[in-house]
């Protein structure tokens, strides 16, 4: 292991990306995968001309400068941030460690577009590396199933659900999401948004697994509910109780849905 190692993995990770079709073009793209690109306890994510890298592995801690200089070369990128404060960390003994490695932050978010719409990525603190990168296809199958629906997005974050369902043509959409300051970023990604209709989306800030009961207790009724709750097992001794609230939020959804209604639900336990 040394530092050409490192360069030749990040090349050909950039290789395999470059060679999919359906990824030219894309601004908010993860260029390295971990195990998957033969680099354990690796991630980056691109956003324009920003990197964030997340080091969750001793081995990767030690190699951070070269990782770092592999990756700015390889890419051009003008700035990297490092986002390393998983809890996966500490399993390895080691300390979160967050700020620029390379470059100086820069005067405004990163932002992307993702289908047809503007997203601002929020690096330093939002969640993971900003953005949920691998639920690009899912948002898309939103916005292809949302037409004239009635849409309910739990656990909303900043709204990418959301957004692309009004893309889509959807009548209605409530977002729900505990944290204001997640429901902020929403609310100003769509008014980065100007052809989607602010009218047709509402915003609140509220406890999931309470308000999907409150909805139900109002006769609330919907054609197309997005489950997209964060991880609640971190760890197998986590099993048990997770499948109960797993269980808790799809069953009280159901509740929810008309005859005929979708449910997306998703899990990253």
């Amino acid at each position: 292991i040394d530092d050409a190692f490192f360069k030749r993995r990040i090349a050909a990770a950039l290789a395999r990306r470059a060679a999919l079709p359906e990824l030219a073009g894309q601004q908010g793209l993860r260029l390295i995968h971990g195990e998957s690109d033969g680099l354990p306890g690796i991630i980056c994510d691109r956003y324009g001309d920003t990197l964030v890298l997340a080091l969750s592995s001793t081995g990767a801690e030690k190699w951070r400068d070269a990782i770092a200089a592999a990756l700015q070369k390889a890419t051009g990128c003008t700035r990297i941030y490092e986002r390393s404060d998983a809890d996966l960390r500490t399993l390895e003994g080691l300390e979160p460690r967050c700020g620029w490695l390379f470059g100086a932050a820069p005067a405004s978010a990163p932002i992307i577009e993702e289908h047809g719409v503007i997203m601002e990525v929020d690096v330093e603190g939002g969640h993971k590396t900003g953005f949920y990168l691998d639920q690009r296809d899912n948002r898309r199958l939103t916005r292809e199933l949302a037409f004239g629906r009635r849409v309910l997005n739990c656990f909303c974050y900043t709204g990418g659900f959301s957004l692309q369902a009004l893309t889509g043509g959807a009548e209605r959409v409530l977002s729900i999401d505990s944290s204001g300051p997640a429901l902020e970023g929403a609310r100003h990604n769509l008014a980065r948004n100007p052809q989607l209709s602010a009218k047709r989306a509402e915003w609140r800030e509220a406890d999931v697994f309470d308000e999907l009961r409150a909805l139900h207790a109002a006769n609330e009724v919907f054609d197309l509910i997005i489950l997209d709750p964060p991880k609640f097992a971190p760890s197998p001794a986590h099993a048990e109780r997770a499948s109960r609230a797993y269980k808790d939020i799809n069953l009280n959804a159901f509740k929810l849905l008309a005859p005929g209604g979708l449910l997306m639900t998703y899990s990253c336990s």
